[in-house]
């Protein structure tokens, strides 16, 4: 395959099935499950700055880079065109690059790697950064630098990248010394796919690329104060279970968390268990298939009628990943009035921002919803199971009421939804949708049929 041809759905596929996830050396925390894997040791080697790079990408477990070549990346690209282990896809734009690398992180649950060049290649690249920095997307873009000699003196395409990038970024390093290479690659790709995932950026100056550095592999990470809480407390846990086993009308509110964590099978369980009603926000769609009995679809503003009845009228939300956005709860004093809330997610910073948690948990979902799945069981052994009868007869005469549809044109002519359910019908759930945002955005949501992680 050519460098610059796009790889097709089916290699993505077949390399996604020979990569083997693996912990990097250094790391004192669980691996997230989109983390990248660590091929093995390598001896001490000479060699420039650049080519240390394409290296770690390669012990990295990397096989696609989305990017555009420009001055200060072009000692990069050498070693580039030279690798047999990595497949360059070449954008028409620096965003594209970002995007690219944004939706491979998406379809594959893999790290996207970018890569392009200094002042306007770098800037080009901030939207993508920012979008990935607000859907958690575990992402990587490597960026051109001046060389450190001319840096601060807005030499020809200079721009502080670093300093731009630093609020919608998990980290943006500065790299002036190629013997830093292997560990802030190392160490971007930890940060980038654990925790809660985002982008990381890396800036290489340019003397650093040509330099000479020795090679070793693998680097010992660094990162004294990032620890992520990967397993929630088991108190808090217990609390949960038992609100759960005590609530009449509960609501299991699926957000995007659900999805970066890997986590599908786990609520699968846990609702099943639990026999509560599941909605799934826009970026949870096919988490929880859309087919099962227990899916209610989309809540909120452009959501379905069950859906939205469930959560205003519920006793407890069980809240998994989602951070109680605006699109979801309209105006907040009056969303879930009489909901205590249960609320599961990594990132503490998201828990009672919005609404205010009865029973927080922070922890990775990947082990959180086990726990919760063992407690709750327990309390269903211990006491009795709750009858969701009544709760049941309510929203299923809304599902059969006002179920989810469109008015149907009568000039002949076809309509968008009417399209976008066909489309739905023929290519089934191994399809990958990807959307813009806007009415489009909406229709796919509601009228495509997921059936799977990692489909939208």
């Amino acid at each position: 395959m050519s460098k610059d041809q796009p790889i097709s759905p089916a290699v993505m596929a077949h390399r996604r099935a020979e990569n083997t996830s693996a912990s990097l050396v250094g790391a004192e925390t669980d691996q997230h499950p989109v983390a990248t894997a660590v091929v093995g040791a390598e001896g001490p080697e000479e060699m420039s700055g650049s080519r240390a790079i394409i290296r770690s990408l390669e012990q990295l477990g990397v096989t696609d880079v989305f990017g555009l070549p420009g001055g200060a990346i072009l000692p990069t690209y050498d070693p580039l065109m030279d690798a047999e282990k990595i497949n360059h896809i070449l954008v028409r734009h620096e965003q594209g690059a970002g995007h690219a690398a944004e939706g491979y992180a998406l379809a594959s649950g893999r790290t996207g790697v970018c890569i392009v060049t200094s002042g306007p290649g770098a800037t080009n690249l901030v939207t993508a950064l920012a979008d990935a920095n607000m859907d958690s997307i575990p992402m990587v873009a490597i960026t051109g630098q001046v060389s450190s000699a001319f840096i601060g003196t807005d030499a020809f395409q200079e721009a502080d990248i670093v300093g731009m990038t630093m609020p919608i970024t998990k980290h943006s390093y500065l790299v002036t010394d190629p013997q830093d290479i292997p560990r802030v690659l190392a160490e971007a790709f930890h940060l980038a796919s654990t925790g809660r995932p985002g982008p990381v950026l890396v800036d290489v100056s340019k003397d650093a690329q040509v330099s000479t550095m020795t090679f070793t592999w693998p680097p010992q990470l660094d990162l004294p104060g990032y620890r992520p809480v990967t397993r929630g407390h088991s108190k808090q846990i217990k609390e949960a279970a038992r609100l759960i086993a005590a609530a009449e009308r509960p609501v299991l509110y699926t957000g995007g968390g659900a999805m970066r964590a890997d986590a599908a099978a786990e609520l699968l369980e846990l609702a099943e268990l639990t026999g509560a009603p599941v909605v799934t926000t826009l970026t949870a769609r096919g988490v929880f298939p859309d087919s099962h009995e227990l899916n209610l679809g989309m809540p909120g503003m452009h959501g379905t009628v069950p859906a939205v009845y469930a959560m205003q009228q519920a006793d407890l939300l069980v809240t998994l990943g989602a951070r109680f956005d605006d699109r979801v709860t309209g105006q907040l004093d009056t969303f879930a009035p009489n909901a205590k809330v249960i609320h599961a997610d990594i990132d503490p910073a998201e828990i009672s921002k919005n609404r205010t948690a009865d029973v927080p948990i922070v922890g990775d979902l990947k082990t959180v919803i086990p726990d919760l799945t063992d407690a709750v069981r327990q309390e269903f052994e211990n006491g009795e199971k709750p009858d969701l009868g009544t709760w049941w007869s309510t929203l299923s005469t809304l599902r059969d009421t006002y179920p989810l549809g469109y008015t149907r044109t009568d000039d002949g002519l076809g309509s968008p939804q009417h399209v976008i359910e066909r489309i739905s019908a023929l290519t089934g759930p191994e399809a990958v949708y990807v959307s813009g945002v806007g009415q489009h955005q909406m229709w796919s949501a509601q009228f495509v049929d997921y059936e799977r992680p990692r489909q939208c």
